[in-house]
């Protein structure tokens, strides 16, 4: 391609989250990819279906929870299926990008995830713990989740809701992908502070165990994390796979690090423009 490819950039640079300012890592990445020799332009969510024609590739960064919007995205994602616009990360995800149906999926073909059910003639597959986890469907950062004793399971409404174990882990840890290419990994080593990241090296079984959940899913243009939790018996057990606009943290990496993921983040922008 001859002249600059042009990005429409997703983000809500006002969006506000608990412990995090989503606004700087746009702001970083932006900037890089204008250096790498991109022609960028920014939008918030609510605006990217009637300005995505004319761009080569649209990306969906940190648009935000898409509950606040439903009804716009679902618009955009239609629209953009049926034009053919290129959309990073690709729209074919299978996790949460589609909500937390995968969560289902993976327990019922036995891969290492947190068991999950909905409907309450399947509560006898799960451990028997004091308490458990029940979220929406169409959950996004915690919204709705609440702790359950195994008393008041019966009185839950259920069709729209899951229903976890509580698992008491020994700490989280995220795996972070561009395209299918593994980039770093950070943990929380305190199980109350799940944004109180450091780095973490991640061995052989550990990037194994995230592959799996990065080969199963159906993205080869776009940007995952793999969030797992480590029992104390020391399995990893996936509890999201983030395949629509997951969070970086690119702050907590070096110098070096950061510039590493924008030249690789340039580069997979380069090949999905180049596969339209």
């Amino acid at each position: 391609m001859s002249r600059k490819p042009r990005v429409l950039y997703v983000t809500d640079l006002a969006y506000e989250a608990k412990g995090r300012r989503y606004c700087d890592e746009d702001i970083f990445l932006t900037a890089r990819l204008r250096a790498e020799g991109f022609d960028i332009a920014l939008c918030h969510p609510l605006d990217a279906a009637a300005l995505m024609d004319g761009f080569d590739l649209v990306v969906v960064r940190n648009s935000g929870p898409v509950l606040n919007y439903q009804a716009e995205y679902d618009a955009f994602r239609e629209q953009a299926l049926r034009r053919g616009t290129r959309v990073y990360n690709q729209l074919t995800g299978r996790a949460d990008m589609a909500g937390k149906q995968y969560l289902l999926d993976l327990t019922a073909a036995g891969y290492p995830v947190i068991p999950t059910v909905d409907r309450a003639e399947d509560l006898h597959r799960l451990p028997l713990v004091d308490e458990y986890v029940v979220k929406p469907k169409l959950g996004a950062d915690s919204i709705g989740l609440e702790f359950v004793p195994r008393e008041r399971l019966a009185e839950l409404a259920y069709g729209d809701v899951l229903v976890q174990p509580r698992i008491h882990f020994l700490h989280e840890v995220s795996f972070y992908f561009v395209d299918d290419a593994f980039q770093y990994a950070l943990y929380a080593p305190d199980p109350a502070r799940r944004w109180a990241l450091g780095p973490y090296e991640a061995t052989e079984a550990d990037l194994a165990f995230a592959r799996r959940f990065v080969e199963w899913n159906t993205v080869d243009h776009g940007i995952q994390r793999v969030d797992a939790c480590r029992t104390p018996e020391g399995e990893l057990l996936l509890v999201e796979l983030e395949d629509l606009n997951p969070y970086l943290s690119l702050e907590l990496l070096s110098p070096e690090q950061r510039d590493g993921f924008a030249v690789n983040m340039a580069a997979a922008l380069r090949r999905a423009v180049e596969a339209a």
